[in-house]
């Protein structure tokens, strides 16, 4: 198995600072490759895969893990060649949390070394910019408006003095905003809100369990969308995500499907992974147990 591992030599804090003191170990048993800019991942990633390696490893946070994903399907048949792992360095780490991956370097790493495979979906979103049509890869969650709006508010220093709390406090700052509607369509089926979240796993913000019908391997995603946001829903809610880490059903309206859209009459962001993208409209879909990646 010939392994390459993708990190950012300037990150910052605890977890980042842990790997470095591995990096001799992990050095001896496979490629390093620093990024230097944003988007340095994608680009490392597909080289990688052109390259020959057949795992590739996203040393950081749900950013790094999207980008390196990415990078990954811009080879052509890059899911068939190499699988994907992760060694979690971020703030939130969900989709490692999704698939039980230790948090700690040195458990991660064994989780790497032990070469265990797990098939599960891929979804995808297909938006246009300046006229040119993209196609972009995600692995756990999207969102159109309020939740991409708080992501584009969250700064690095926030997130570095605040951890996790950081969205919150963005979110909690977008509340007072102007909101734009959002529909998700399938068919006859719609959900229409001011904030609608996509799952292809369960977990939303690491411990909520946003989507409790989700599998990532029945090759549908799972929508949820709430009509309103503001503060007599904040408070709605508050009690049954801080002591169950779920959403209560009454205030959310869902359904499930393997192809969809997100419009808006005004405009509205999206997000990936917790990612900001870019604007609606964007069409969703999923590609069943197109991708590789290495579990406990």
């Amino acid at each position: 198995m010939q392994t390459c591992v993708i990190f950012n030599p300037a990150a910052r804090g605890n977890k980042a600072r842990h790997f470095r003191r591995h990096l001799d170990e992990i050095a001896a048993r496979c490629a390093l490759k620093a990024t230097s800019a944003p988007g340095d991942a994608r680009r490392l990633a597909a080289k990688a895969v052109a390259d020959g390696f057949d795992l590739i490893v996203a040393a950081g946070g749900d950013g790094t893990v999207n980008e390196t994903l990415n990078g990954i399907g811009d080879v052509p048949g890059g899911f068939a060649r190499a699988r994907l792992g992760i060694l979690p360095l971020g703030t939130i780490n969900v989709f490692a949390r999704e698939l039980k991956i230790p948090l700690k370097i040195p458990q991660a790493w064994q989780v790497l070394v032990k070469n265990h495979e797990l098939r599960v979906d891929l979804p995808w979103a297909e938006y246009s910019v300046a006229g040119l049509r993209k196609k972009h890869y995600f692995v756990q969650l999207a969102g159109g408006g309020l939740d991409a709006r708080a992501i584009e508010l969250v700064s690095w220093s926030l997130k570095k003095r605040f951890g996790p709390l950081a969205y919150v406090l963005a979110g909690l700052r977008a509340l007072g905003e102007p909101k734009p509607r959002i529909t998700a369509q399938a068919g006859d089926r719609t959900v229409a809100g001011e904030l609608v979240l996509i799952g292809n796993g369960r977990r939303y913000g690491g411990t909520f369990a946003v989507f409790p019908e989700a599998e990532l391997t029945n090759g549908r995603l799972e929508v949820c969308g709430i009509p309103r946001m503001d503060w007599k829903t904040l408070f709605r809610c508050a009690p049954g995500l801080l002591l169950a880490g779920r959403l209560p059903e009454r205030a959310v309206e869902r359904f499930s499907s393997n192809r969809f859209t997100l419009t808006s009459p005004t405009p509205a962001a999206f997000e990936l992974d917790g990612e900001w993208i870019g604007q609606l409209p964007v069409e969703f879909g999923v590609e069943p147990q197109a991708l590789r990646v290495a579990v406990p």
